[in-house]
């Protein structure tokens, strides 16, 4: 237990009155409470999720044994698409240089994690879902590099057909592209509500506001999603409401 914050607050803040140094204590508490997580190796959570986020992307990225041109172009998109700032941009760069390094513990790495995230399933499946955006980029999930992100969505909880159901509405998102016929675009709204063509209308709706509870922006904030991730939760929530309207209108939905 750390005491220097507490102290010293609480001296400064007796000058102030009984109430001065109550106030001052409590201060020097959280700073204690700061101090005692960087002794530990430990973050708050938010910073947890961004330092975890692109340490394992880096890792990833060397699944093969080798970085590419363009799984590094990958991992420059992600940071645009994510809207960083050039200090988070800058931070996340050395972070994924990072997370190449042979001596790199995904292990200990994502045991961090969880514990920052208090084993969230929503906060944690965007963890995954910004895996997956990086490496259906920058090597389309092939070999290693897939092997690699199966084994971290485990190590988090997420078995194999979620997971498989995760990367396949992940698929277009990382494309960026539209699909170009009206099959193709509602094969597509399918995938991005993970659901399958035979679903009831009924069903389709429930999944959808399923969809829509589980990525809204609000809701992630509140459970400890970091500033800098709330615009991948933002374009999830687009696509989806986009691919529910297209179905909607595809099955003849009131």
């Amino acid at each position: 237990m750390r005491w220097a914050g507490k102290l010293v607050g609480g001296a400064i803040g007796f000058f102030l009155g009984p109430i001065g140094a109550a106030l001052g204590a409590a201060i020097g508490h959280q700073y204690d409470v700061q101090a005692e997580r960087r002794a530990r190796g430990a973050l708050p959570p938010r910073e947890q999720f961004f330092v975890s986020a692109f340490r394992v992307m880096g890792h990833v990225a060397k699944a093969d044994g080798r970085v590419t041109e363009r799984e590094i172009a990958a991992a420059r998109d992600v940071m645009q698409a994510l809207q960083l700032n050039e200090a988070q941009r800058l931070a996340a760069i050395d972070l994924f240089t990072a997370g190449k390094e042979p001596d790199f513990d995904l292990a200990a790495e994502l045991n961090r994690l969880l514990r920052a995230a208090g084993r969230s399933p929503s906060i944690l499946r965007v963890f995954v879902e910004v895996q997956l955006r990086f490496a259906l980029q920058g090597s389309g999930m092939s070999g290693a590099t897939r092997a690699r992100v199966t084994q971290i969505a485990s190590a988090l909880g997420f078995d194999a057909p979620l997971f498989a159901r995760m990367e396949s509405s992940m698929r277009g998102a990382a494309s960026g592209a539209t699909p170009a016929t009206h099959e193709a675009q509602v094969a597509a709204a399918y995938r991005t509500l993970e659901v399958e063509p035979s679903i009831s209308d009924a069903e389709l709706t429930r999944a959808y506001r399923r969809q829509m509870s589980r990525n809204h922006p609000d809701k992630l904030k509140a459970n400890g999603l970091p500033e800098s991730m709330m615009e991948h939760a933002k374009q999830r929530t687009q696509a989806i409401k986009e691919g529910y309207e297209l179905l909607r209108r595809h099955r003849g939905m009131a």
